[in-house]
């Protein structure tokens, strides 16, 4: 996990609890077709020169990068939202598509249903994905609320996936290793010490943990820990809090001893206004070459992936590609064929059977209060008026630099007191809905709702604007602008026709403080303040970029 502060660790300890039900219907989420419905297309058969940093615009925190046979697999964190850990897919490290889960459900207190509070900042952290060649199995593992360390298991990387151990150890920040020359499984992990713990023949059990190195007295912390074997040596890959990282070098197996060397610190990022490049993995092409991807902290939008290439010195360390430590906004493209992979923007009409697995909920949902029939309905889950307390906000990463959201819903079946519609979501959020009052339709924006550091909600709304709306059909819009930095904003807009769209409220001023660590991201809700009951149909959600 990795934040804009040196003072990181201290806000990670801040809040933690746990939850939920509903697992086949979730696992059977991670299957789900993505945006625009459509498979990944033929390989071309020229790649192009050159890639651009950030290589998706998009909140990926703590990446773990894994290559299987010709297809690169990129985990990430995703704390409260759920299904947790997700999986994305690429044949050329440069082109992305979201494939799966590896947690289909947060099961890990009743906090995490938001019942009898919440989990914000909590759940899953960074954490780490392998795929075993002598079982043909993938592996995720990580800590949950500095407490409980678990183990996922998959055939395949879309799913199902199953929990299938606990460990009573927190594996904080953790690195798998599989060792193919002996098909042992090691786990890298810690803040400040770094620890190695060997697992069972089975992988699903600790059998041994030590510390293997201390880093150096005023040096900071390591953690956010990555674990290969190159050549016959250990590398364990970590990231100082939070601005570069280093290389920790066993030639003597994996318990080392280990020295350290910088890979990278205090870089210039690629991502104007952003933070230092850190926190990444390393992984080796088809081809033979070496990548490092990391990520830059580019709030409001989130903390998003950056590639460079890696050689490797003489003495057997890595060295990244970089001139005069700036991390370059373009790089050769890998020496690998581009794919067209399933779009990260367009048109979800929720036609399927299964959600895509680009979507997360905010903390589990309710899942007898949602279905897709002729698009995705949404039951008030939960009678509020607070919308950080509702269940059932479904929630997409934004697409940056800039992007627009525009659903389309029918508020037919709202009930008095209902508010539904789409936000900008995050610990400072607004949005722009219906809310259905004494048989009254209105368009409202609604902003000022906000959490304190703790995750409790201290504001849950200032309406700015209203407007008289009829019963059926309106399309709500939001445009973002996460560039990286301060006084970036969000539009709020409607339409009764879907052509011509008619602004409301003030532009809305994005939090980019680090603190909440996720970014930015489009929220459609349904809840009720007075008595359960009521419905809305969201027939297409679509994003597009200029």
């Amino acid at each position: 996990m990795k934040h804009f502060s040196n003072m990181a660790f201290g806000a990670k300890v801040l809040s933690r609890m746990g939850i939920l039900p509903g697992i086949l219907l979730l696992v059977l989420l991670s299957q789900g077709r993505g945006l625009c419905g459509e498979p990944s297309e033929k390989t071309r058969e020229t790649s192009p020169a050159s890639f651009s940093n950030p290589i998706f615009w998009e909140d990926m925190a703590d990446p773990d990068i894994i290559r299987v046979g010709d297809t690169f697999y990129y985990s990430s964190s995703t704390m409260h939202y759920s299904p947790g850990a997700p999986i994305l897919r690429s044949y050329d490290l440069v082109n992305w598509e979201y494939v799966g889960h590896s947690v289909p459900v947060l099961d890990f207190s009743p906090a995490y249903d938001l019942q009898g509070g919440n989990a914000y900042v909590k759940g899953v952290w960074a954490s780490f994905l392998g795929y075993r060649k002598s079982n043909q199995t993938y592996y995720w593992g990580g800590c949950i609320e500095f407490s409980k360390s678990y183990i996922y298991t998959a055939k395949s990387p879309e799913g199902p996936w199953e929990k299938r151990s606990t460990i009573d150890n927190c594996w904080y920040d953790a690195g798998l290793l599989i060792d193919e020359d002996t098909d042992t499984m090691y786990v890298a992990y810690g803040n400040g010490p770094m620890k190695v713990a060997q697992l069972s023949a089975d992988g699903l059990h600790q059998v041994k943990t030590q510390v293997v190195f201390d880093v150096p007295q005023g040096f900071g912390s390591l953690e956010g820990s990555r674990f290969y074997k190159v050549n016959g040596n250990y590398y364990i890959v970590s990231d100082r809090i939070a601005n570069g990282e280093f290389v920790l070098k066993s030639t003597h197996g994996p318990f080392g001893p280990y020295e350290m060397r910088k890979l990278v610190l205090d870089a210039v990022s690629p991502v104007p206004d952003a933070g230092a490049p850190h926190q990444g993995g390393l992984v080796q092409t088809s081809k033979g070459d070496w990548y490092y991807l990391a990520f830059t902290d580019a709030y409001p939008g989130g903390r998003v992936p950056v590639l460079a290439p890696v050689k490797w010195s003489a003495d057997g360390w890595p060295e990244l590609q970089i001139t005069d430590n700036k991390w370059s906004q373009t790089f050769p493209f890998p020496r690998l064929a581009e794919h067209k992979m399933k779009p990260l923007a367009g048109t979800d009409s929720f036609s399927g059977p299964l959600l895509g697995p680009e979507w997360e909920w905010n903390h589990n949902p309710d899942n007898s209060k949602w279905a897709l029939h002729g698009g995705l309905q949404l039951e008030t889950a939960t009678q509020t008026d607070d919308l950080y307390a509702a269940r059932n906000t479904l929630t997409h990463r934004i697409l940056g630099p800039v992007s627009t959201a525009t659903i389309v819903l029918d508020n037919s079946e709202m009930k008095d007191g209902d508010r539904a519609g789409l936000a900008m979501f995050r610990d400072l959020s607004a949005w722009v809905g219906v809310k259905r009052d004494a048989g009254v339709y209105k368009v409202v924006m609604e902003d000022n709702l906000a959490m304190d550091r703790r995750w409790n909600t201290i504001s849950k709304g200032r309406e700015e604007a209203e407007e008289p709306v009829a019963k059926g059909k309106i399309w709500l819009r939001v445009t973002a602008d996460i560039h990286s930095g301060p006084n970036r904003t969000a539009s709020f807009s409607y339409s009764t026709d879907g052509v011509h769209f008619h602004s409301i409220g003030t532009a809305f001023t994005l939090n980019n403080s680090w603190t909440f660590f996720m970014g930015y991201r489009y929220g459609i809700f349904n809840y009720a303040t007075e008595a359960l009951g009521g419905k809305v149909s969201i027939s297409s959600f679509t994003m597009t970029t200029p």
